[in-house]
């Protein structure tokens, strides 16, 4: 088998049917130039898509087994998460690529090939990404360096919104070089991991400690310390329509976002500096919880305002932790 497609899904069945669409209609023959001009031909890429369905109450197994035939199904009775969901399909994955795509992607046409060419011309390549655009088309930002403190701080908080433009997080979002440019990175964007079987084989799957967010970092983090090269690709380009599943359920979001964030940061610089981000999070949504409850008493779009308190206090009364 030359490539496994892995699909988590929860409760976005019509997105996924257009991922679906874009994957299987695909043209599954690519031709291929060899290197040094040696010889052109055609070569039939043999797939296979594995769907994991997170217990979706809307009907998404039953449209999988009338529409997708010939998709491999794995219905979980419970939400086991995005990161076990990708293992349970990992272990029983033939490819030797594996393509981890979010149920709200749709790839673009030549975006298969453009990713096998590449993986095939560069041995060292483990885990590649697409350029990704949101659905409106503009350029959705998907390569990374590895975080810094700093970058914790600001990431995703208050502080962020007072200061948008700091070298932290410039460099953080890799700002200082080109979106057009073929690069090698630290990590990637979940949504479209394109990973090379050995690196599987060599360091295993995702950490199923974080439950979502951050696991690509993670793995993307544990692929380099191996030796392999994290690149982005923005020859291959595929549409990810951000968060649908996620949106759903925000102070869930917020809290597995910012508890994988702090997970990470106790995986790799121990126990105080993580304790330390907690404490400075927490704050932070604090404040948040004042600054909308100020808003609502002066009656600034009360319904909104009483909706983001409510998040907040929840977000707060998990202590973050997922």
């Amino acid at each position: 088998m030359d490539l496994s497609v892995i699909i988590v899904s929860w409760n976005v069945r019509e997105l996924l049917r257009q991922c679906l669409v874009s994957v299987v209609s695909r043209p599954s023959s690519v031709v291929r130039q060899e290197r040094g001009d040696l010889a052109t031909g055609d070569w039939r890429l043999t797939t296979e898509v594995i769907v994991v369905d997170n217990a979706s109450a809307d009907g998404t197994v039953e449209m999988l087994r009338a529409d997708f035939t010939s998709v491999r199904v794995i219905a979980n009775s419970e939400n086991v998460g995005f990161t076990r969901g990708n293992n349970q399909a990992l272990a029983i994955a033939q490819g030797r690529y594996l393509f981890l795509l979010n149920p709200d992607t749709e790839l673009l046409p030549g975006a298969l090939p453009t990713l096998i060419d590449y993986a095939e011309a560069h041995p060292r390549a483990g885990i590649i990404g697409p350029r990704l655009f949101y659905g409106d088309g503009t350029p959705q930002s998907s390569r990374r360096r590895f975080p810094t403190l700093a970058t914790a701080f600001l990431e995703s908080t208050k502080l962020q919104q007072w200061f948008p433009r700091n070298r932290a997080l410039t460099r953080y979002y890799m700002l200082d070089t080109s979106d057009d440019a073929t690069q090698e990175v630290d990590w990637v964007n979940g949504s479209a991991m394109f990973v090379r079987r050995e690196v599987y084989d060599q360091i295993g799957g995702l950490d199923e400690a974080f439950f979502m967010y951050s696991e690509e970092l993670d793995w993307c983090y544990r692929a380099k310390r191996a030796g392999w090269q994290v690149v982005y690709l923005p020859t291959a380009l595929v549409t990810h329509y951000e968060g649908k599943s996620s949106e759903q359920v925000v102070a869930a979001r917020d809290i597995y976002f910012h508890s994988s964030k702090i997970r990470f940061f106790r995986k790799y610089r121990g126990a105080l500096v993580a304790e330390i981000l907690r404490a400075f999070l927490l704050l932070m949504f604090a404040y948040q919880i004042a600054e909308e409850s100020a808003k609502w008493l002066v009656g600034h779009k009360r319904a909104m305002r009483a909706a983001r308190v409510k998040a907040y206090a929840q977000v707060v009364r998990s202590g973050l932790n997922a």
